[in-house]
């Protein structure tokens, strides 16, 4: 794939026999981010999984200490009184059977799903073909279904994102925003590494944090000591 002549100039700037430190890859990735807009910061972990086993596929959730910089549009799927306490936590949206419809109706101005458990299986019978592929139906394991609704929605308001494994074993996940302070997206991505080593799965062997790469949305990528 070509490149065109800014990325080829910033990647002139990446030692690429270099394993960068955590605060210098911090400091770094937010130079190489040079777009028109606030560029996402992106951390790659190579785990060393087999993602053919199901039971060494890596999933969790982590709170980012200063959140993603990201505005996340929620929608609360539930019932009764607690619609309004799903709202009251910071729910961008939230109803029952109505917002279930509107869904189906092909409204998907959001970016998170969370439920009650008591509405998953109308939840997962109308909308799992919808919703699953595009990673968005509420999971326990994404920490997006429980009983407690509003603890649910702050979390994912405040920071909280979801991590998975992908087909090749790497980890992809946003640790904040170019215009973040340096520190703080180091601290993110502290969180994220130990998040995803208290998600190592019990049969995976050897060496389990491999390598980790730092890149924002339109720069190149540089690698980090783990």
């Amino acid at each position: 794939m070509a490149h065109g002549k800014r990325y080829n100039n910033l990647k002139e700037k990446v030692d690429s026999s270099k394993i960068y430190s955590a605060a210098e890859a911090a400091s770094l990735v937010k130079e190489l981010a040079t777009a028109k807009f606030d560029e996402t910061i992106e951390a790659h972990f190579r785990l060393g999984v087999d993602p053919r086993k199901s039971d060494q596929n890596v999933r969790g959730t982590v709170a980012l200490p200063h959140g993603t910089g990201k505005s996340v549009r929620v929608v609360a799927i539930t019932q009764g009184e607690n619609i309004a306490v799903a709202q009251a936590a910071g729910a961008d949206f939230a109803g029952g059977q109505d917002m279930i419809e509107k869904i189906q109706g092909g409204w998907f101005d959001f970016d998170a799903v969370v439920a009650t458990p008591d509405m998953m299986a109308q939840l997962g019978g109308k909308l799992g073909r919808v919703l699953g592929p595009k990673g968005l139906l509420p999971n326990p394991k994404a920490g997006t279904v429980g009983p407690n609704i509003a603890e649910i929605v702050s979390a994912l308001k405040a920071g909280q994102i979801e991590f998975r494994s992908d087909k090749t074993g790497v980890v992809h996940a946003p640790i904040g925003k170019a215009s973040f302070d340096a520190e703080k997206l180091s601290e993110n991505l502290k969180a994220l590494k130990v998040a995803l080593e208290a998600a190592k799965p019990e049969t995976s062997k050897g060496t389990y944090l491999r390598t980790l790469y730092l890149s924002s949305t339109m720069g190149p990528s540089l690698r980090v000591n783990i």
